[in-house]
């Protein structure tokens, strides 16, 4: 038999997630398991599976992640020079063993916050008692709900590759760019600048520079977005430098704050 016997959530269309994490990098992917390990249910969504905890470096020659970290666990059971295939390969395997976690191939285009879910064609006592909510629309459709939200969308808001003279819609080399949620947050009112970053490539693949969009610091006050109250941000979409280490400690960080928020009385909002 596969999985757990009796998984925490069967999701189905309308279901409420206590969490929907957007990027599925270090940032989001180690959060959603610690999320998921603290008893959350929680959504993992990401544009391409395949680049699942990916990292900006051909192996995992000298890299240190800190301890307790699924990152970290998942190294020290490979070769220390392991390719970074076979690295995503055994942490994806990881995610998909841990109960809580639904994981989920999709582009997120933009975000609103609502009071309740409209369920006007929903029988009375099939309907969930009124909560916010963050309501996340896909390019593919099908609108997914959550009561809280974190971006962990690294260099994809509106990424640049530069690769040589060519430039591409891209975060990284074969995963296409954020452009809709940036323009999403914008419209939001939230005040979007330039950041970029150099990686160097994998196997045969050159070394590349990206340029994209984070929040100006004013626009965040420590993970919180200041101007939607149930959204966070998390990682290298966030102001400032950032390594492995600090990323994936800023990821338990949270993990701390939004269990204590989701466990707080809510009356209507998560406590500010």
């Amino acid at each position: 038999m596969f999985g757990p016997v009796s998984p925490r959530s069967r999701p189905q269309p309308g279901h409420l997630y206590d969490v929907a994490v957007v990027g599925a990098g270090l940032a989001g992917t180690e959060l959603a398991w610690r999320l998921a390990r603290a008893g959350r249910d929680v959504l993992l969504v990401s544009q391409a599976l395949d680049h699942l905890g990916n990292l900006y470096q051909p192996t995992t020659q000298g890299v240190t992640f800190p301890g307790g970290s699924l990152f970290e666990e998942v190294r020290a059971a490979l070769h220390p020079d392991t390719d970074g295939w076979t690295f995503h390969r055994h942490l994806k395997a990881r995610v998909e063993q841990t109960a809580g976690i639904h994981l989920l191939q999709s582009t997120v285009t933009a975000l609103d916050e609502e009071t309740a879910p409209d369920q006007e064609t929903v029988p009375d006592q099939e309907r969930a008692p009124e909560e916010a909510q963050v309501v996340l629309s896909t390019w593919e459709g099908p609108k997914l709900r959550a009561r809280l939200c974190v971006l962990a969308v690294g260099a994809f808001l509106k990424g640049r590759l530069l690769v040589g003279d060519t430039m591409d819609e891209a975060g990284r080399l074969s995963e296409v760019a954020y452009d809709f949620l940036a323009d999403d947050l914008t419209s939001s009112g939230i005040w979007l600048v330039g950041r970029e970053r150099r990686a160097e490539g994998e196997g045969v693949e050159p070394p590349y520079e990206v340029r994209f969009l984070t929040p100006a610091p004013t626009e965040l006050d420590g993970f919180r977005v200041n101007r939607l109250e149930r959204v966070r941000m998390l990682g290298q979409c966030t102001p400032g430098d950032h390594t492995y280490a600090s990323v994936l400690q800023d990821a338990a960080r949270l993990a701390d704050e939004l269990t204590a928020d989701l466990n707080a009385p809510l009356d209507g909002g998560v406590n500010a």
